[in-house]
Order: structure tokens, then sequence, then C-alpha cells
């Protein structure tokens, strides 16, 4: 393997930083705004020059899924490899006053790695995009993208929830001497008690942000 640059060693390293911290890997302009770079194609070339290099490999049919080579002898590392997984997108959600339901087919794919997300493959997971700002106090915002695994929800997961046919996200209240509930994350918004039925579609397990 040849050696690398400085330059190249500096992009690997803020590669690796990233998608341990996001869960995915940067974008080409992202690398872009990070260093400096006058064009998207110097930035292309010090990805093309990394995996020529053999410290990179590009997962086939994946736009954003590389994986890191061990330094060694350029076999996968089992540290640096990320496991990536398509989650469907269904839409919007709510977190303020519950609307109706946007269902259907996804309108998207998100890309996310498996460790960070800390998602259970054995379960069906989905995201949805928030809308609103009912959860800022448990730090999911307005125009962030939740990960949702299906399964029963605990007394206080954050959850997707159909009550009284419309959709919101909010915390699930489950207490001995009363019927389940939901409450806000923000001052400014009511509890919200069902007065037919409330079906939990699923538990927010992660949050998807852009900066």
């Amino acid at each position: 393997m040849d050696s690398l640059t400085l330059r190249q060693q500096e992009i690997l390293g803020f590669i690796r930083i990233y998608s341990r911290d996001n869960g995915y890997w940067p974008s080409i302009r992202e690398i872009q705004s990070h260093f400096g770079f006058k064009s998207t194609n110097a930035v292309a070339g010090h990805l093309l020059a990394l995996e020529r290099k053999g410290v990179i490999s590009r997962a086939p049919g994946q736009a954003r899924a590389y994986r890191v080579m061990s330094d060694k002898d350029g076999a996968p590392s089992t540290r640096d490899t990320l496991d990536v997984v398509d989650i469907p997108v269904f839409g919007n959600i709510t977190a303020g006053y519950p609307e109706g339901v946007e269902s259907g087919n996804a309108v998207a794919q998100l890309q996310i790695d498996v460790e960070s997300a800390g998602l259970n493959r054995s379960r069906k997971n989905f995201a949805l995009r928030v809308r609103g700002e009912s959860m800022i106090d448990a730090g999911i915002q307005d125009g962030d993208t939740v990960i949702v695994e299906v399964r029963t929800p605990r007394n206080g997961d954050i959850v997707a929830a159909l009550i009284d046919g419309e959709t919101t996200l909010k915390r699930y209240v489950q207490t001995s001497n009363r019927p389940p509930f939901l409450k806000a994350e923000n001052a400014s918004f009511p509890s919200i008690h069902p007065i037919n039925e409330l079906i939990v579609q699923g538990v927010a397990t992660s949050v998807v942000r852009r900066l």
C-alpha cells in the first residue's frame, strides 16, 4: 500500500470521525466545506486516490456507503467497517398538535449506520421527518428525522402514535391508575389524552439531524 500524503491522512481522519458521530459518510460538499477546497473536483480526486491506495472501498450500488480498510494489509477492519442499512422515510410526523396521518409508500430512503443508530435488525424500522417544536426539551427539533422501531412501548418512551385518528410524536406515559396518554416535552404544549383510541406505531430510538 502506498503511503498517504498529509492531506489524505487529514481527509481520512475527518471521514472516520464524521461517520462515527453521524452514522453515515460526509457528502463531497461537506468535505469540501470542511477543508476549504475551491471545488468538489478536488475532493473527488482525493477520494479516488484513497481508493486506489486501498484505504477506503466503495460499497457496490450505494453512493455514500464506504468502508475504511485496514492500514496493514487492505483487508476490512471490523472496527472501521460501517454496517449500513436503508430505512424507508414515511413522510412527516407532527411534534406539535396532532394532524392527519401521512402514510403509504416511502417518500425517500435514509442510509444509516446500524451500530451508531442503535438499530435492532430483527425488528422493523422506519423514519419520519419531524414538524413542530413540542419535543424540543427532549432534543428533537423541527426538521429532524427520527428513526422509529416497531415494538411495544414502555412507560417514558418517545413514540409515533395514532391518537383518535391523528398522528403525533410524543412521550408515552402509562401509570397504574389511569389510561395511557401522550406528553409533550415543551411547556407550551399540553398533554394529549385519547377520547377513543391510542395506537402506538413505534418507538423513536434515535435522531438524525443536518447541521
